[in-house]
């Protein structure tokens, strides 16, 4: 029997089909309830940054929470949010990319891209922020909570 490369290589679009059907109905398995509910709780609180919406934050924050900025100032949960809300600036754009959730027991660790933009009120100057952000989330009661937040500048 005779072999040629053509032979060999038909195969291969069907084999690759059939991985990625099936890598794809596993990641599409993959994400668990309670990852839904804190993707859902995470678009919360970007939309809630984007308003400076103090009731909003009330509830989607821990009472212990830790909050770290970019510059390594850490905030408790009243004072992120009375900074938070101030209105010394506006977003104009607020974006969390690329989002990864991995919930162990009782809390979900967060990773995403923050590119922003915002003004301040005061004279307009503009500032563009591009952040790396880390969030652990933790289950409180039947609510996730934010419990801790870290940034790091590119």
């Amino acid at each position: 029997m005779n072999i040629s490369r053509r032979h060999l290589t038909v195969p291969l679009p069907v084999l690759g089909l059939v991985a990625a059907s099936l890598l794809g109905a596993k990641a599409a398995q993959a994400v668990t309830a309670d990852e839904e509910a804190v993707a859902k709780r995470l678009e919360a609180f970007r939309a809630a940054q984007f308003a400076a919406d103090a009731k909003a934050f009330d509830g989607l924050c821990a009472p212990e929470l830790s909050y770290s900025h970019s510059d390594a100032h850490i905030e408790d949960k009243a004072t992120f949010i009375k900074n938070a809300t101030a209105g010394k600036s506006k977003f104009l754009s607020l974006d969390y990319k690329d989002p990864s959730i991995r919930v162990v027991g009782d809390v979900a660790i967060v990773r995403f891209h923050w590119v922003g933009e915002s003004e301040a009120v005061a004279d307009g100057k503009k500032n563009s922020t591009n952040l790396h952000i880390l969030m652990n989330w933790q289950k409180q009661g039947t609510d996730w909570r934010l419990l801790s937040r870290a940034a790091t500048k590119l």
